[in-house]
Parts: C-alpha cells; sequence; structure tokens
C-alpha cells in the first residue's frame, strides 16, 4: 500500500501540490473565523447539579454568571465619607447601564457579607443581562479604578471578569509562544538538517497542520461547543508533529541516497518505510486522544477534536505533501547548507550505536534510572484537585486583586459561596426553616436568604441579603473553607443532604460543588477512558510488530514516564516548589489539565514507540537477532528521536511565557514528558527490557501469530534498485 502511495506520488508531484494548495487555501480561509466561534469555559459536566443550578440561577434571577466589584477607600471605612459617595455615583452607573442588572451593593445592605472585617472593602453584586453576549472586556475597562473622586479604588472580578481575562491573556500568550518557538524551531531545525531549505519546508508541514486544525474547529464551533484552549494544543502538537515526522521522512530519503538509490527510488523507498511508521504513530496518538472523548467536559472533548485534527492532518501532509515536495526538489531539498554543520544524514548514529550496545551487555544499568524516575513520582501520593479560578492570572490581573481581596479581607469565602436555588419559590416560613437548617451543618457561617441571614439554625438579621427570583428562591451558604479543599467538597455533600422544602428541589452550586461533581463525571469515565487507551494499544503495536509482550511492555515504561512527570507538577505547581521564579501562585492541580497532559504524554510516548520498535522490527525481519535488532534499530532512530524530541519540547515549554498558571503546567509537563521518553526510555530502559526479555520479547500465543500473519499491518518492502 505504501509502496503505491509513495510511487503515486513521486509520478504526480506537481498535481498532488496543486491539490494541497487549495486545500490549505480553504483551511485558511475557515481558520480566521475560529477564534470567535470558541468558548472559554468547559471545565465542568453540563449534566451535573452544580451546572444545572448555575442554570437555574440564571433563569430564575438573571445573574448566573456576573462580575463582583470590589471597593477600597482610600483613606478609613468604605461606608463613609468620600468613599461612600464615590461608591454611590459607581452603582447608579451600573444600574443605568443596559448591559447589567440586579446590582446589589453593601451600601443597600451593609454587612460581614458585603462588607471586609476592618470596613476599609465593600462588594457589589452585578448581574448580566445576557452573560452570553455581554462585552465583558468593555466592563472591565468602564469600571475598573472608575469613581467619581479619588476616594476609592474599584477593582472588577468575578466569573465574568475572571473568564474574560484568562481568554484574552491565553490570546496574546499563544502569539508570543509562537512568536518565540517558531524562529528557535527553524533555527534548530537549520542546525538538525544542516540546511536551510529542509528545515522551512518541515515547518510548513506544521504550518499546514494548525491551519487545518483551526478550519476544522471553526466548523465544528458551528455544531456544539469547542474550547478556546483547544488552539494552544493545537499550536504545540502542530509545530511538533511536524518536525517529528519531516525529520523521519527526510531523514529516510538521505539516507537512502547515501546508499546509492536514485532520488524517485529514495522517496519512494521512505514513503514505504518512514511513512508507514508515521501512519502508525498518527494513529496511537489519535487513538489516545480519542480517549478523552467519553468525558463530558467539553473543555476536554475539544483537546480531542483539536488533537485527532492536528494528527491526521498532520500525517497526510507529511506522507503525501512532504514527499512530493522532496520529490519537485530534488537536491535542493538539501540546499543553503550551513558550513561546518553535517545534520542528520541518515544511517545508524556511532553513538547511539555505542549506548545500545552497552546497555544491551549491561542491562542492570536500568535499575538506577528507575529508581531516580519512581522518586519523581512519589509527590504523586499528596495530589489534590481544583479548578480554574481567578487565581490561575497573575496578581497584576484586575479579577486576580479583586478575588484576592475577597479571600483575605471578607468574612467567608466571598469568591464562591455554596449557592442553592430552588427550582420553584418557596413561602417565608419554608425558606426560613431551610436555611436555619443549612445554617446548622458543619463549617456553615451563615445562610443569606431574601428573608435574612440565619447563623446556627437562627435568624440573626432580618436585612434581605439577596433579591427575590423569578419562580425560584437562592440561598448563599458562606463559608471561611477554600473552594479548592477537600473540605469544602465534604460541605457541599453536607449541604446536599440536608431535606429540601417540600414541592421543590434544591439544586447545590458553587465553585466548591463544580469541583466535586467534575471530579465525579471524570472518575466515573476514567476506567472506560484508561481500559479503552491500552485495549487499542495492544491491538495496534500487536498489528505492528505480531508480539504481544512487546505492547505489554511499552505500557509499563510509559507508565513509569508518565509517573515521573505527573509527580514532578505536582512538586512544582502544587506545593510551590520554584513558583517565585516561574511566577505563579501554586493550588490545587486543574482535573482537567492533568488528564489532558497524561493523555497527551502517553500519546506522545507511544509515537516515539513507534518509531524505535518500527526500525527494530524492520531489522528483525532482516534476520537480525533481538539484541542485534535492537542495537541497530536505536543505532538508525536514536538520533531523529532525540531531535525530534529536544525540538517538539522547546514548542511545549514556549506554553511557560504564558501568564496562566494552568498553561505554564500544560508546557512544561509535556515538555518533560517528551525529554524523559526520548532519553531515559527509549535510551535506557526500551533496550534494558529487551535484553532482559530475550527473544520471549517477540512472543505471541500461536493463535495470534496466525491472526497476525492475515491481518497484520506490515507488508515486505519492494526491492530498490541500486
Amino acid at each position: 500500500m505504501f509502496h503505491r502511495l509513495g510511487t503515486l506520488v513521486v509520478r504526480n508531484p506537481r498535481r498532488v501540490l496543486v491539490i494541497g494548495l487549495v486545500a490549505l487555501l480553504g483551511a485558511i480561509y475557515l481558520a480566521t473565523s475560529a477564534f470567535g466561534k470558541l468558548d472559554d469555559a468547559g471545565f465542568d459536566d453540563p449534566a451535573s447539579e452544580s451546572s444545572r443550578a448555575a442554570t437555574a440561577l440564571e433563569e430564575g434571577f438573571g445573574n448566573g454568571a456576573g462580575f463582583l466589584l470590589t471597593v477600597s477607600a482610600a483613606d478609613g471605612a468604605v461606608t463613609e465619607g468620600t468613599a461612600a459617595k464615590d461608591a454611590q455615583v459607581l452603582v447608579d452607573r451600573l444600574r443605568a447601564d443596559d448591559d447589567l442588572t440586579d446590582v446589589v451593593s453593601y451600601l443597600d445592605a451593609p454587612g460581614p457579607g458585603m462588607t471586609s472585617e476592618d470596613g476599609a472593602h465593600g462588594l457589589i453584586s452585578v448581574g448580566a443581562k445576557n452573560p452570553d453576549t455581554v462585552d465583558a472586556a468593555a466592563v472591565i475597562d468602564r469600571y475598573t479604578d472608575e469613581t467619581a473622586n479619588d476616594g476609592a479604588t474599584v477593582h472588577v472580578g468575578g466569573q465574568l471578569a475572571t473568564f474574560e481575562e484568562v481568554g484574552s491573556q491565553i490570546g496574546a500568550d499563544l502569539a508570543l509562544a509562537e512568536a518565540i518557538a517558531i524562529p528557535l524551531m527553524i533555527a534548530l531545525l537549520v542546525l538538525a538538517f544542516g540546511n536551510v531549505v529542509a528545515a522551512i519546508v518541515t515547518i510548513g508541514v506544521g504550518g499546514f497542520a494548525i491551519a487545518g486544525t483551526f478550519a476544522e474547529l471553526s466548523v465544528l464551533g458551528n455544531f456544539t461547543d469547542v474550547s478556546i484552549y483547544a488552539l494552544n494544543l493545537t499550536t504545540g502538537l502542530g509545530l511538533g508533529l511536524a518536525v517529528d515526522y519531516g525529520l523521519l521522512m527526510v531523514a529516510r530519503v538521505r539516507e537512502e541516497r547515501a546508499a546509492g538509490a536514485e532520488h524517485a527510488d529514495a522517496v519512494v523507498r521512505a514513503v514505504e518505510t518512514a511513512g508507514r511508521t508515521i501512519v502508525f504513530s498518527a494513529t496511537t496518538v489519535a487513538v489516545s486522544l480519542a480517549s478523552l472523548l467519553v468525558f463530558p467536559l467539553y473543555f476536554l472533548r475539544s483537546s480531542a477534536y483539536a488533537g485527532i485534527g492536528v494528527m491526521v492532518i498532520t500525517a497526510v501532509v507529511a506522507v503525501v505533501l512532504l514527499p512530493a515536495t522532496i520529490t519537485l526538489l530534488g537536491d535542493r531539498i538539501d540546499a543553503l547548507r550551513v558550513p561546518g554543520v553535517r545534520g542528520l544524514r541518515g544511517g545508524a548514529a556511532p553513538f547511539w550505536t555505542r549506548l545500545a550496545g552497552f546497555v544491551t551487555r549491561r542491562p542492570w544499568v536500568a535499575l538506577p534510572v528507575v529508581a531516580v524516575l519512581l522518586a519523581m513520582a512519589a509527590p504523586l501520593a499528596a495530589i489534590e484537585f481544583g479548578t480554574p479560578d481567578d487565581r490561575v492570572l497573575p496578581a497584576s490581573a484586575g479579577s486576580r486583586q479583586a478575588g484576592d481581596l475577597l479571600r483575605e479581607e471578607f468574612d467567608g469565602d466571598g469568591t464562591s459561596p455554596i449557592r442553592v436555588v430552588t427550582t420553584s419559590s418557596v413561602d417565608e416560613e419554608s425558606l426560613a426553616t431551610y436555611a436555619a437548617d443549612l445554617s446548622r451543618v458543619d463549617d456553615v457561617d451563615r445562610v443569606d436568604t431574601r428573608v435574612g441571614t440565619y447563623v446556627d439554625g437562627a435568624l440573626a438579621s432580618t436585612t434581605p441579603a439577596l433579591p427575590p427570583g423569578d419562580g425560584a428562591d437562592e440561598l448563599a451558604v458562606v463559608n471561611q473553607l477554600d473552594r479548592q479543599s477537600e473540605e469544602a467538597r465534604d460541605l457541599v455533600r453536607d449541604v446536599r443532604a440536608v431535606p429540601t422544602p417540600a414541592g421543590t428541589e434544591a439544586l447545590v452550586g458553587g465553585g466548591a460543588a463544580e469541583l466535586l461533581d467534575s471530579l465525579d463525571a471524570i472518575g466515573a469515565k476514567l476506567p472506560y477512558a484508561v481500559g479503552g487507551l491500552a485495549i487499542a494499544m495492544v491491538v495496534i503495536l500487536f498489528l505492528f510488530t505480531g508480539s504481544l509482550i512487546q505492547s505489554l511492555r511499552a505500557l509499563v515504561l510509559n507508565l513509569i514516564g508518565l509517573g515521573a512527570t505527573v509527580g514532578t507538577t505536582v512538586l512544582i505547581f502544587q506545593e510551590g516548589f520554584g513558583a517565585d521564579l516561574l511566577g505563579f501562585t501554586a493550588m490545587p492541580l486543574n482535573v482537567s489539565m492533568v488528564v489532558l497532559l497524561l493523555v497527551i504524554a502517553f500519546g506522545l510516548s507511544m509515537d516515539y514507540e513507534v518509531f524505535v520498535l518500527g526500525r527494530i522490527t524492520e531489522m528483525r525481519r532482516r534476520g537480525l537477532s533481538n539484541v542485534d535488532a535492537v542495537v541497530q534499530g536505536l543505532a538508525h532512530t536514536g538520533r531523529i528521536v532525540t531531535t525530534a524530541a529536544a525540538l517538539i519540547a522547546t514548542s511545549f515549554f514556549a506554553f511557560m511565557v504564558s501568564d496562566i498558571s494552568f498553561m505554564k503546567f500544560f508546557g512544561l509537563g509535556v515538555g518533560l514528558a517528551i525529554l524523559i521518553d526520548a532519553v531515559l526510555i527509549r535510551g535506557i530502559l526500551l533496550p534494558a527490557a529487551m535484553r532482559m526479555l530475550g527473544e520471549a520479547a517477540w512472543w505471541a500465543p500461536r493463535p495470534l501469530r496466525r491472526l497476525h500473519r492475515k491481518v497484520g499491518l506490515s507488508e515486505e518492502p519492494v526491492p530498490v534498485p541500486v
């Protein structure tokens, strides 16, 4: 199959490239509209109780998502003097704003929930008339630091403000990361190839893949929710995989040319061998990413859409358009050489030949490597999960400053109380009884309602703390617990266990409830994702190699590398090791980002597994022994794999320039996983494991061997004249 494909491409390179150019122009046209169709949420389960509560709050009160404004007095109390006058002017402007509604000010309802303990700060809650269409950036600009005089300072926070600032920051960070990564990768590719033309052609593969995937996301955005964070994944994977596949294809062409083949025959042979490996590699990564589709959180599903799209497009471009380009360029693919730099020429690398030989003779050297990786994985025992809030932003962001004030100065976690909403209106007596029962729950400071505030089962204030709703009632369960903590999730469970008023249903939402429901949603689907992924990988590698043991060996080694990667990210991003240097606030890990990191890292590790194992299998089919096949396979692929790993890690490490903490987490985590896999797993553990397994490494039950002979995805190469 691959021989016929290579022959077709080599015979019709211009026609192939014209078709590719038309497809690229169409992709660019569609890609330009992608940004306006993507959402900046997606971290919760839309079918969960907390999501239903958010919907009910929006329908009943029009404030399912809104703004929280903090007013800080320049001097004295915020309820007196110039600060109070300035705040009243601000409130009047807010109430006259056509985009806003449900303005509740500390001036109207002063109390522990609306003013800070020292009286220097006040809170104004504002709803959006239409949260889906409101221009949050304009609202932030209109009201940040804007009062009638200089008596108070205003910061705009809340859910909509946080989402707006995170989305804007990601757009700016993505442009900065690309501005750093692309020139750096071109420079490194020039050194890797030893010339300019091959480097530019390889980067072109990545550009095509990114444009095509943006177009795919734009189309999908018309029919379903797609997360804006998928753009970052598209950029990182598109550039990285272009490097992987470009290096593999060009190096194989050079190797065949060095062996005496004509240029056209060398391209056909490269498609036949390297192309087969690329397709298998893309399949394994795409299957890995497809496991994200089982989760209800559309952030994870969007990552699957982007990842699968970029894998398929990159593989097609690398196996079809890249060979066509190489055919037309001929020897010019090696033009504009860098003096003194030989670059990748294909063939066996002396260093990797010596390293593979050393490890296969002394497989015990793998033991200290395993010990180091297990030590790196040790922090996993203390992992904690959370969901994104304003603390993912830098301390200079307005919504972050508002959130910090709420956490530090106000009684209770004003940033995200547990919000209870009934599905129908409740009479005052029943509402009072329910609120009193909720206020008796351990760790509850008070319960705010439209009939007053309740503390320890008693009415503490008759002043309405919340407005009446349209066919619903809201109760705010205020507490001192960090919404990211296990204690806060336990409190949500306790609140949900309190009997609700007769004739209605009470939905419990808020930040802690969203985290609890997200963890439950991911936990419920995780066994299916992991089980399906493991089975798929075993099947693919069996079809690739004909060995069952190879599949199991690959899974075990990859799990060791993944444990080391996630353990290191726990130490850094949760425990705060190096937080000041990297510029972020340590907090529990975003559970969705952890799942995404695991899947991406696993897929890319299987990518390199296929690279190396494909060449080892080729050597076995030539009649080499197990050890010799391992040595020769690594000798021919080790330099390509480590070079590609360094380059793709660069594309992900570029995300470290982001001011969003979970993007730093993702960039560092994926980059580290790639380097661990390419250097330690492929360089040390794989040859050691193969040496210890011996010929058993190629074992499969007799029925499976017969099955592989019939349906195995291998083909005998067509001899190339020398």
